[in-house]
């Protein structure tokens, strides 16, 4: 957001409506959008899902959404900014992890699910999109944009794993590290309130400042497999495990990628987790995460793309007037 700033104001439109965390951003505009929504046991439940549907109130939202009045819309695989561009014929650029799946060579699973690929590719589309991946997949694909306090820490091994997988419900996560009584973890709650300490597992509150302090400080990361924590872990070096959200094709999408770090994928918390865990942090470490582009790099790419897309309005360094974050 800071590089951004920098080229003019900038207003945000924030969608979603199972978030855990607080938003640190000039929020302008908000929706429950279209969210994805967990099960207990590691998949999605679509119960909720569709009942949290609801196509008029997209359709209104999008139609309401005024980014007509801005010079750049930058979309970050968000339906309804991207419903609203189209509705309105006003040109946009899908910036972040999911455009990466525009191309053919980013990484998928050995069984493309048809579905999957239909929702990566048209559920947002923009004008131009410009991807973040772990590696360099095709020309339009970017390294991953890691938060300062990730790049300026200095990681040490305190002991503890850190565990957060949201996916998955605390009774059946914590059965399954009990067996591990040998280990110390710090499982990331969406439930609890206070920090408790229970056997081998200390529960936290779910808190962007309490897992980045317990990431750099653990032994090793269990988690899903999404792309800002992966990336972050490896990165700092850690050992990094992921179960993917079953159902979630994105995050099948990543596992491939990650296999190609080393990373040990599980699909279960099953009877065999035990073993993996042990054969995990006993066996080699991973390929390393190497950054190609800073930030500021990214951005400065993110909007000379703008600017071909509105060159007329683009002509300065300067925006004239506020642009949307999607």
């Amino acid at each position: 957001m800071p590089f951004l700033q920098q080229y003019g104001e900038v207003d945000v439109f924030l969608s979603g409506s199972n978030s855990n965390l607080n938003a640190a951003l000039p929020v302008k505009f908000r929706s429950n959008g279209m969210s994805l929504f967990y099960g207990n046991r590691g998949g999605l439940d679509y119960r909720k899902m569709l009942m949290a549907f609801s196509p008029i109130r997209i359709w209104n939202e999008a139609k309401s959404l005024p980014v007509e009045k801005y010079d750049v819309v930058i979309n970050d695989f968000e339906s309804i900014t991207s419903l609203a561009c189209r509705l309105k014929k006003v040109k946009s650029i899908n910036f972040g992890h999911q455009a990466s799946f525009m191309s053919p060579h980013t990484p998928r699973p050995s069984r493309k699910d048809p579905a999957g690929e239909i929702v990566l590719k048209n559920y947002a589309p923009a004008t131009t999109y410009t991807g973040l991946h772990f590696e360099k997949y095709d020309d339009f694909i970017l390294p991953p944009v890691i938060k300062n306090q990730i790049l300026q820490a200095d990681p040490k091994d305190l002991g503890h794993i850190t565990v957060y997988l949201s996916h998955y419900s605390d009774e059946v996560v914590t059965a399954a590290l009990q067996k591990l009584d040998g280990l110390q973890f710090e499982v990331f709650s969406k439930k609890i309130k206070t920090k408790t300490t229970i056997g081998n597992i200390t529960y936290i509150p779910v808190s962007s400042d309490a897992f980045n302090q317990s990431m750099i400080h653990a032994q090793g990361i269990i988690t899903g497999a999404g792309f800002e924590t992966p990336a972050e872990a490896l990165y700092l070096g850690k050992k990094l495990m992921c179960l993917p959200i079953r159902g979630q094709y994105e995050q099948l999408c990543n596992a491939e990628a990650l296999k190609r770090f080393d990373v040990p994928i599980l699909y279960s918390l099953d009877d065999q987790f035990s073993t993996q865990v042990q054969s995990w942090l006993t066996g080699p470490g991973h390929k390393p995460l190497t950054l190609s582009h800073s930030t500021y790099e990214i951005v400065q790419q993110v909007m000379e793309k703008a600017r071909n897309v509105h060159p007329d309005t683009l002509m300065n360094d300067r925006i004239n007037s506020p642009f949307v974050l999607g």
